[in-house]
């Protein structure tokens, strides 16, 4: 999986170089994996203008994530992954904001609402003013292979949109 995930990763990097538009993430669950796989192909820099990984709530609000947000839908909702896609975005000024929240079959002590294997995706078109939203179930046993999975999704929906 991992050669045909930086075959998709490649080409979106491509299409946002000719389209000259760019990228950046806010993420949680997936510790900045979207980030790093994009950064890994040559040209990256032109496309990539920020990456936050926002673990804790702490950081999320402050990188623009409403308090009231978190409060009323739980950090991990489709609702908080909108609002990382297009805070990030705004404050990196990039065409596309990726946000992702959300567990990979565990139990969060600091946060003990929410499905334990549900993780939201967000990915918002600034120009178009549009939002993508993604809920998959984290239903691997290995961390890094529920991390792929998203990973793979994100691209998947990058390349369509763009």
């Amino acid at each position: 999986m991992q050669k045909q995930l930086e075959e998709k990763v490649s080409k979106l990097v491509v299409k946002l170089t000719e389209k000259k538009k760019t990228i950046a993430t806010m993420e949680s669950c997936t510790g900045g994996g979207v980030a790093n796989i994009i950064t890994n192909i040559p040209g990256a820099s032109e496309v990539l203008k920020f990456s936050a990984v926002t673990y804790s709530n702490e950081y999320k609000i402050k990188m623009g994530v409403s308090k009231d947000i978190i409060d009323k839908y739980t950090v991990y909702s489709r609702e908080t992954a909108i609002e990382m896609s297009r805070k990030i975005s705004l404050f990196a000024n990039s065409d596309f904001g990726v946000g992702i929240t959300g567990k990979f079959n565990c139990c969060d002590k600091a946060n003990l609402y929410g499905d334990d294997s549900k993780v939201y995706v967000n990915i918002f078109d600034r120009e178009n003013d549009k939002d993508y939203s993604i809920e998959l179930v984290s239903s691997k046993s290995l961390r890094s292979d529920n991390k792929l999975m998203v990973i793979e999704k994100v691209m998947d929906t990058m390349l369509e949109i763009v």
